[in-house]
C-alpha cells in the first residue's frame, strides 16, 4: 500500500511531523514502512505555461519553435521536439536556471542556429512515473488542463511536493489497505482525531426502485450487494488532484468515472465497479455461481473460461462482470455511457481468492476483497462515489439504494484482563492506561471491575481474542518501553525418551563409521514402489491428492531409490566417493481407497559406492565392498546390544543383486537386507558398483538392550584364546559365532573370525575357521582354570553342533 503524505493529512492533522519520522512511528508501532519516496526528485524553477504559437524549425524537420507565456510579461522562445506540442496549450516549462531530476541544468542554448530559452518537460523528465499515464503522454510532453494560472510552480500543481511511504503490510492487517485505515492507525499513535470525508449527498435524479433489482443466488460468496443509479454523466478526464493522488498511489488515471471508484477504493478500502447500464438487461442483477465452462471477456479483452467456484455478476441473460476481480468488457464505461449503474458489495474472501488465482487475473480490488475489508464500508463508500461523479463528472444522483443483504455484520466483543495483560507483557499498567489505548483506538469499551469489554470495528478484522487486544496495547504502549524482564514460572527438566535417545544413537553410530546423514522427500514416483524389495510385504501406492508433478506423486515405501538418486545427483557433479544414510518414515497400507491413515514404519537406509580410500600417495584406492558395508552393521548392532544376528543369503531381492546379497535375521526376525544394487538397477541410475541396506528401524530400537549413554572402561584384564575348526563347507560362520555365544557362558565377551581356509587337503568340502574368544569377568581377575573351563565347553558345543574337529 503507497501512502501519500499529503492525501493523508486530508483525514488527520499530520502538523508538526515529517514524513520521516511518521515512518519511524509507524514501523515501531508495527506497520512497517518499507520505503520513503520523495516524488520531487529536484526540481526547481519549473512553471506552468502557455503555448502561444508553434512554428515549424527552420533548419529541423522533427523540430519547432514555440512561444512561450509563463506569466511574466515576457514571451520565452523555446525550441521543442516534442511530436505531440501544440500552441493554445498549457504545459510545464523549466525556464533559464531551473533543475530537473538527474542533476540537469536548464541554460540558454541554440539549437540548429535558433535560441531556445527554457524547455518545455515530459512527465518522465518532471520525474513522474510516466509508465502511469496514456502512451501518447509518455512520448511527448505533458500538456495541462486549460484552467491552470499561468507561472505557478509545477510542484505544487502536480503535487510533486509529497512524499510517498510504502507499507508492508502482514496479511492481517487489511485495515490498512486505505487511507482512511492508516488514518485510524496514525491517529492512534499520534493521540490525534480522524476526519472521515464527506458523504451527504443529494438525490435529484430519478428513483432506482423500478429500475434496478438486484438477487443473490450464492449467498454464501455474497453477503450483500447495493447499487446507485447516477445519470447524466459526462466523461471527460478526472481534476488533476486526483489523477496525482492516484499515481502516488501506483494506479493509471483514465477517466472521471473510472478513476471515482479508483479512488475511493483507496480511500475506504473498499473495492467499487461502474456499469453502463443501458448494457444491463432490464437493470437486473444476478449475482450467481458460473456454470462449468462458462466464458467472459474482461475489461483486459481477455476471454476467459470459468468454473462452477467463480462467482458473477450477471443481468440474467448474461455474465457483465467477474465478482471482485475485473468487470466485463460487454458493460465496459466508455465515451457514449450516459448513466451509471455504480456497484458497492461484499465478497468471501476465500470466494475471490480462488478465482482470482484460477484465473491468474489479480486486481486492486481482488487484493482487498481476498484479505475480508471492512463489510461496513460497503455503503459509505457507495455514497462518497455517488457524491463524487455529482461534483466531478455532472451526473444526477439517482433517489433511493437497490440493497440486498444476506448478514448483517456484527461488531466482536473481546474481553480483556488486566491481570492477564500484565502477566504477558511483564508490565504494571493500569485500568487508566489500558483505556487510554482503547480511546486512542478508537474501540468502543465497557469495563467491569478489571476487565475490559472491547468492540472491535469491523475495520479491524485481525481483532478476535484476547490476546490480539494485548497487542494492540503493547503496540502502541511501546515495545521500547516495556521492561525487560526474566521469565519465571516453575519448570520441568525436559528428558528424551527410549526411543529419541536410540535414534540419537543410531545417527551417531552410523556417522561414527563415516556415513553421512541425508534427508530425501517422503514423496516418489510409483515405478520406485516395485523397484526394490519392500521390508514389511506387499502394499498399496498411496497417492497424493495435489502432488507437484508425476515424480512425487504417491508416498514412498522404500528408501533406496531416494538414496541412489542422491548418489547419481552428486556423481553428475564429480563427487564420487558416497556413503550415505537416512533415518526416516516410509507409508504403508493394505487398502486401495484409504479408510483410514497410512501406518509410518521408521527404517534406516544406507548406500555406499566410490573408495572407502581415496587415492593417496602412500596407499592405493580400496573400492567399497560387501564386508565393509556389513562390517558397519555389525558395529551399530553391537553397539545396540543387540544379539542373535545372522546374514542369509538370498537371491530373490527385486533390485539386488542374486550372489552379493544377505538377509539380516535378527533373534529369529527378519530385519532388513544388505547387498549389491543390481547390475541392470545401478545402470538405470547411472551409477557404479553400489551397496546399499534397509533396516526396520523400529525393530531395531525394540531390541535394543543397552542404554545410549557411556560405557564404563573395563577394571579387569581380559584372556583370549584362539580356537582352528575343521568344518563343512556349508556351516557358516555365523552358526560358529552362535555356538560359541551360546555355550561359553557369561564371561565370553566377544567373538570373531579371523581367517577362513579352504584346501582340499582338509578334507573333501571343508574349510578351517580360526576364531578367537575374549573373556572377562567384570568383578575380578579370571584365573586360567576359569578361562580352560569355559573353553573347554565352546570345544564341545562346536563338536555336537557344527561338526567342528579342531584343526591339527
Amino acid at each position: 500500500m503507497k501512502v501519500s503524505y499529503n492525501w493523508l493529512s486530508q483525514y488527520i492533522d499530520l502538523s508538526g511531523i515529517s514524513p520521516e519520522e511518521l515512518a519511524e512511528r509507524l514501523t515501531r508501532s508495527g506497520v512497517e514502512v518499507d520505503a520513503v519516496e520523495v516524488l520531487n526528485k529536484g526540481i526547481t524553477n519549473v512553471v506552468v505555461g502557455f503555448v502561444k504559437e508553434k512554428e515549424k524549425h527552420p533548419n529541423a524537420d522533427k523540430l519547432n519553435v514555440c512561444q512561450v507565456d509563463v506569466g511574466t510579461g515576457e514571451m520565452l522562445q523555446i525550441v521543442c521536439g516534442a511530436p505531440n506540442v501544440a500552441a493554445g496549450q498549457k504545459v510545464p516549462v523549466a525556464v533559464v536556471g531551473a533543475h530537473l531530476p538527474n542533476d540537469v541544468k536548464i541554460k540558454r542554448a541554440k539549437l540548429r542556429s535558433v535560441e531556445s530559452q527554457g524547455m518545455i518537460c515530459s512527465a518522465k523528465e518532471l520525474g513522474m512515473n510516466d509508465k502511469l499515464l496514456p502512451k501518447e503522454i509518455q512520448e511527448g510532453i505533458l500538456v495541462l488542463p486549460e484552467n491552470l494560472e499561468l507561472g505557478q510552480p509545477i510542484e505544487q500543481v502536480l503535487s510533486l511536493d509529497d512524499t510517498v511511504l510504502e507499507l508492508g503490510l502482514t496479511p492481517n492487517r487489511s485495515d490498512c489497505l486505505s487511507m482512511i485505515g492508516v488514518a485510524y492507525e496514525v491517529a492512534a499513535i499520534l493521540n490525534r482525531e480522524v476526519k472521515l470525508p464527506e458523504t451527504s449527498l443529494t438525490e435529484t435524479g430519478p428513483s432506482i426502485a423500478d429500475k434496478v433489482t438486484i438477487k443473490i443466488e450464492a449467498p454464501e460468496h455474497c453477503r450483500r450487494y447495493m447499487a446507485r443509479m447516477i445519470s447524466g454523466v459526462k466523461l471527460a478526464p478526472s481534476p488533476l488532484w486526483m489523477q496525482s493522488r492516484l499515481m502516488a498511489a501506483g494506479v493509471r488515471p483514465i477517466n472521471n468515472v473510472v478513476d471515482i471508484t479508483n479512488y475511493v477504493m483507496l480511500e475506504t478500502g473498499q473495492p467499487l465497479h461502474a456499469f453502463d447500464y443501458s448494457a444491463v438487461e432490464g437493470g437486473n442483477i444476478v449475482v450467481r455461481l458460473a456454470e462449468e465452462g462458462e466464458t467472459i471477456t474482461t475489461l483486459d479483452d481477455v476471454e476467459r473460461t470459468l468454473d462452477a467456484d467463480m462467482l458473477l455478476i450477471t443481468d440474467g441473460t448474461k455474465p457483465i462482470g467477474i465478482a471482485g476481480v475485473m468487470g466485463g468488457a460487454n458493460s465496459e464505461i466508455g465515451e457514449d455511457t450516459r448513466t451509471i449503474l455504480l456497484e458497492s458489495a461484499h465478497f468471501a474472501g476465500p470466494s475471490i481468492r480462488r478465482t482470482s488465482r484460477k484465473l491468474g487475473l489479480r486486481s486492486e480490488a481482488s487484493l482487498r476483497f481476498e484479505k475480508e475489508v471492512d463489510p461496513k464500508a460497503v455503503e459509505l463508500a457507495l455514497e462518497r462515489a455517488a457524491l463524487l461523479m455529482a461534483e466531478l463528472a455532472g451526473g444526477e444522483i439517482g433517489q433511493g439504494i437497490a440493497d440486498s443483504v444476506v448478514e448483517i455484520p456484527q461488531d466482536k466483543r473481546v474481553a480483556l484482563r488486566m491481570d492477564r495483560l500484565n502477566t504477558v507483557l511483564g508490565t504494571n499498567l493500569s485500568r487508566d492506561e489500558a483505556a487510554a489505548i482503547f480511546d486512542r483506538l478508537s474501540f468502543p469499551y465497557d469495563i467491569d471491575g478489571d476487565t475490559f469489554h472491547v468492540t472491535a470495528p469491523t475495520r479491524r478484522q485481525d481483532i478476535v481474542r484476547e490476546v490480539d487486544l494485548i497487542e494492540e496495547v503493547a503496540r502502541l504502549y511501546g515495545y521500547d518501553n516495556i521492561p525487560i524482564t526474566m521469565p519465571y514460572g516453575e519448570g520441568t527438566h525436559g528428558i528424551l525418551t527410549r526411543e529419541q535417545e536410540l535414534r540419537r544413537l543410531i545417527r551417531e553410530v552410523m556417522n561414527a563409521v563415516g556415513l553421512d546423514e541425508v534427508s530425501t522427500y517422503s514423496f516418489t514416483t510409483p515405478k520406485n514402489l516395485s523397484s526394490f524389495a519392500n521390508l514389511y510385504g506387499d502394499t498399496c501406492a498411496i497417492p497424493l491428492a495435489m502432488p507437484m508433478s508425476e515424480e512425487r506423486s504417491v508416498l514412498r515405501t522404500n528408501l533406496i531409490p531416494h538414496l541412489l538418486e542422491t548418489a547419481a545427483y552428486n556423481i553428475n557433479r564429480n563427487q564420487r566417493d558416497i556413503m550415505i544414510f537416512e533415518l526416516g518414515n516410509v507409508f504403508l497400507t493394505n487398502e486401495e481407497v484409504l479408510t483410514k491413515l497410512p501406518e509410518e514404519k521408521l527404517t534406516l537406509g544406507g548406500l555406499l559406492t566410490g573408495n572407502q580410500i581415496a587415492e593417496h600417495w602412500l596407499d592405493a584406492t580400496q573400492p567399497v565392498d560387501f564386508y565393509l558395508v556389513k562390517g558397519m552393521l555389525d558395529v551399530l548392532l553391537n553397539r545396540l546390544g543387540i544379539t542373535g544376528i545372522q546374514y542369509h543369503p538370498v537371491k530373490n531381492l527385486p533390485g539386488m543383486h542374486p550372489g552379493r546379497t544377505a538377509q539380516i535375521v535378527l533373534q529369529g526376525r527378519i530385519a532388513g537386507y544388505v547387498g549389491q544394487v543390481h547390475p541392470e538397477t545401478q545402470q538405470s541410475y547411472e551409477v557404479e558398483e553400489t551397496y546399499v541396506f534397509q533396516l526396520d528401524a523400529g525393530l531395531l530400537i525394540e531390541l535394543a538392550t543397552v542404554h545410549p549413554g557411556m560405557v564404563p572402561l573395563p577394571k579387569y584384564p581380559a584372556v583370549s584364546r584362539d580356537i582352528a575348526v575343521v568344518v563343512d563347507r556349508e556351516v557358516t560362520a555365523g552358526k560358529l559365532q552362535d555356538t560359541i555365544e551360546k555355550s561359553a557362558g557369561n564371561l565370553l565377551e566377544s567373538v570373531r573370525i579371523f581367517d577362513v581356509y579352504i584346501d582340499d587337503r582338509l578334507g573333501a568340502n571343508k574349510k578351517s575357521v580360526a576364531l578367537s574368544c575374549t573373556y572377562r569377568d567384570p568383578e575380578k581377575t579370571l584365573t586360567d582354570e576359569e578361562v580352560q573351563a569355559a573353553h573347554e565347553r565352546v570345544v564341545e558345543a562346536l563338536a555336537a553342533e557344527c561338526g567342528a574337529e579342531l584343526r591339527k
